[in-house]
């Protein structure tokens, strides 16, 4: 990685060569990067940039592996609550039905919003920005839905769902007979595969990518 001290003073480079610490903000030269090598910031040591091999491939089949998980994460049991000789079936979407029902419409829209909504539009932005980049079409919009999916990106909470309904599980353990269903092991393995993904896409090579960049589409 080059630091700041080089023969020649930054302000000489052109600006395609230079790159800024997100955390620090120090200015350096661009590294140039093979396949599974990262770029550390010589100051704090924040990754800069990491490629990886076949991004686009490998990215794809995690996408489509993440929506065939979403319908059955949101609309499978998530639990069978069986109290009082009474049998209930909970499912994601039932949860957001039982809030607005019950008065509560603003906080049903959150969370459809945290767990159904943005979730679902983060994987098709993603879907989108990967196929324009796989069939070298529209990449003008792959670049726009690259940067919905960016602010997009904190207000996908899954895994903050998952704990409240983990937490719920462990307390009505006491109260009656509990049995998970199969919407649970689904919104587990939906929320694993969109940590994968999030791993596996490199932001640094999908923006050169969707840039038509040759030496990153190369890569991917």
């Amino acid at each position: 990685m080059h630091d700041t001290a080089d023969s020649r003073e930054l302000s000489e480079f052109p600006l395609e060569e230079l790159a800024a610490c997100h955390e620090c903000d120090l200015l350096m030269r661009r590294p140039h990067l093979g396949d599974g090598e990262r770029a550390e910031c010589p100051r704090c040591g924040y990754e800069l940039f990491s490629y990886r091999h076949s991004v686009v491939p490998r990215s794809l089949a995690l996408v489509l592996a993440a929506l065939l998980f979403y319908v059955p994460a949101n609309f499978l049991p998530i639990m069978q609550l069986n109290l009082l000789g009474q049998t209930t079936q909970d499912t994601v979407w039932s949860g957001v039905l039982a809030l607005y029902h019950s008065g509560m419409g603003g906080v049903a829209v959150l969370v459809f919003l945290c767990s159904m909504g943005i979730p679902l539009l983060k994987l098709l932005c993603q879907l989108f920005v990967l196929l324009s980049i796989r069939l070298d079409i529209g990449r003008s919009y792959g670049l726009l839905f690259y940067r919905i999916y960016q602010h997009l990106r904190e207000w996908g909470m899954l895994e903050v769902y998952l704990m409240s309904t983990l937490v719920a599980i462990v307390k009505l353990v006491d109260l009656a007979e509990v049995n998970l269903g199969i919407g649970l092991a689904c919104f587990v393995g939906l929320l694993l595969t969109q940590i994968w993904l999030e791993v596996t896409m490199s932001p640094q090579q999908i923006w050169e990518a969707l840039a038509g960049k040759e030496d990153s589409l190369a890569r991917n």
